[in-house]
């Protein structure tokens, strides 16, 4: 009598039934297994399930037995990803402005698949994605592949780049040209995704959104600049340009309280260095780009908060402060 097809298939079909149906808290007996098994037209004995497991085990899947009552349970242990880990990377695929919500749904979806069927309900119950503020670059996947190719191949890339009108519409810039770099290095800062270039007409570095971006093609030429990027500090480089708004670079002194001191240490990290400036006050001295986003950071920490070095930022954030305060007098 001939063998039904899906037979040669009981392996691959039992270490899919283990995956999604059974995990730490949730397990199946014997007899739920083989009638997990018939409904993919398997016929099984129990000898023969206890040397799947073995093979299982050989591939990486571990299955376990626990005794509950009279009941003999069989569940997966040590998954790939714990749950609190595909927990996080939920979080992450949501609270990302980069990503749309129509990629974020599905990439939550990929994520959940590596769950069991009842933990995948339980991430089910802490998505929130509509009415997040979301990209609506559907493409932003296709241009952080196409930037990470180009570096990998040492090749420059060209596209063109856009920015918002007061019709809400993604409008060109420069006339609608490209823009001709040699991309460095990809980063995420003030939740916004950036590709560092070496900008072929300025001759400097630079960074631009990936989600603005569009029509990236990868030219057969090879990057420049990489003198300048050969000690390049992308985590300085991220502290020192405040939301990634770009300007001169200088070594600005600040005076804080005391009790402010973390407020900097988050900011610019634990190995900034403070000297004490009299009775409860401190100074720090960090390198930034000077810019209304920083001076904006500034005054956002209140009027304990001072620049006191150099003179020329201080009269750079006076004039600002009084235009600023112009608007509501």
């Amino acid at each position: 009598m001939p063998k039904n097809s899906n037979q040669k298939l009981k392996l691959p079909y039992l270490m899919k039934i283990m995956l999604e149906k059974t995990d730490e808290y949730h397990g199946l007996t014997m007899q739920q297994i083989l009638q997990e098994l018939a409904l993919y037209d398997i016929k099984a004995e129990r000898k023969s399930i206890y040397m799947d497991f073995e093979d299982m085990s050989r591939l990486g899947v571990e299955v376990v037995c626990d005794r509950q009552g009279r009941d003999h349970l069989y569940h997966v242990t040590g998954r790939q990803f714990e749950l609190p880990e595909l927990k996080l990377l939920i979080d992450a695929v949501q609270s990302s402005k980069f990503i749309t919500e129509k990629k974020s749904r599905q990439l939550i979806d990929k994520v959940k698949s590596l769950a069991s069927e009842n933990e995948a309900n339980e991430l089910s119950r802490q998505v929130y994605v509509h009415g997040r503020i979301k990209t609506m670059n559907e493409s932003i996947y296709y241009n952080v592949d196409d930037i990470h190719n180009a570096i990998n191949n040492d090749q420059k890339i060209r596209f063109k780049y856009y920015k918002w009108s007061i019709n809400k519409r993604l409008v060109a810039r420069h006339g609608g040209d490209y823009f001709y770099v040699s991309p460095w290095a990809l980063t995420w800062d003030d939740e916004n995704y950036y590709m560092i270039a070496f900008d072929d007409l300025s001759r400097e570095i630079k960074h631009y959104r990936v989600d603005k971006m569009d029509k990236i093609d990868i030219l057969d030429e090879k990057r420049e600049g990489r003198t300048l990027f050969r000690n390049f500090d992308m985590a300085a480089y991220a502290k020192m340009n405040f939301g990634m708004f770009g300007g001169e670079i200088k070594k600005v002194t600040i005076e804080f309280p005391d009790e402010m001191c973390g407020v900097f240490i988050d900011r610019f990290g634990k190995d900034i260095s403070f000297r004490k400036a009299g009775s409860g006050r401190s100074l720090v001295a960090v390198n930034v780009a000077i810019s209304n986003q920083f001076f904006g950071w500034i005054l956002s920490l209140g009027p304990d908060v001072k620049i006191v070095k150099p003179d020329d930022v201080i009269k750079q954030i006076g004039k600002a402060a009084r235009r600023f305060a112009a608007n509501y007098s």
